[in-house]
């Protein structure tokens, strides 16, 4: 089940974010870099439930969280038309379809909330990652060259966006 989260969810939010940071190389943030607490996390989740561009969806496996996605929207005149998204799952629930679902979720809202722009950014070589984002309609706009430094070497990012019709 995909549904929009609420405050109640900060505590299992912040949980799950710490557990697929220390599960994936390709998150910005490495394990235990930041210090993620549930006040905190019911606070963004209220804050991003306010605003009409802005939201956090989660997916509901076996009674609990196993992935997010926030959609973070401009907060600009000119650029309120755009949404940022971050999305995480859950090492044993990739591969299953989870993030397309939550994609297909996010456009269907995105849409309903006359946002024109979904962009996000991954690592060149998360393959994973971008054949996912491929799947969802984004393309490659550029490409951010050294701009990671991860294993002791710079890593380089791709610009990617998905424009929605309206």
């Amino acid at each position: 089940m995909i549904r929009e989260a609420v405050m109640d969810d900060g505590e299992e939010l912040a949980s799950l974010i710490q557990k697929v940071e220390s599960e994936s190389p390709y998150m910005l943030y490495e394990a235990g870099e930041r210090n993620i607490t549930p006040e905190n996390q019911s606070k963004i989740i209220n804050k991003l439930n306010q605003e009409e561009n802005s939201t956090v969806f989660v997916t509901v496996k076996e009674g609990r969280l196993v992935g997010y996605l926030f959609a973070i929207g401009g907060n600009a005149r000119k650029n309120k038309h755009s949404a940022y998204i971050v999305i995480g799952i859950e090492k044993n629930y990739r591969g299953l379809g989870i993030g397309t679902e939550m994609f297909r979720k996010m456009e269907d809202w995105a849409s309903k909330q006359k946002i024109h722009r979904l962009e996000l950014t991954v690592i060149e070589e998360n393959l994973a990652g971008v054949k996912l984002y491929e799947k969802a309609g984004f393309e490659v706009e550029g490409k951010k060259r050294d701009s990671l430094y991860m294993n002791d070497r710079f890593v380089d990012e791709y610009y990617m966006s998905k424009l929605l019709e309206g």
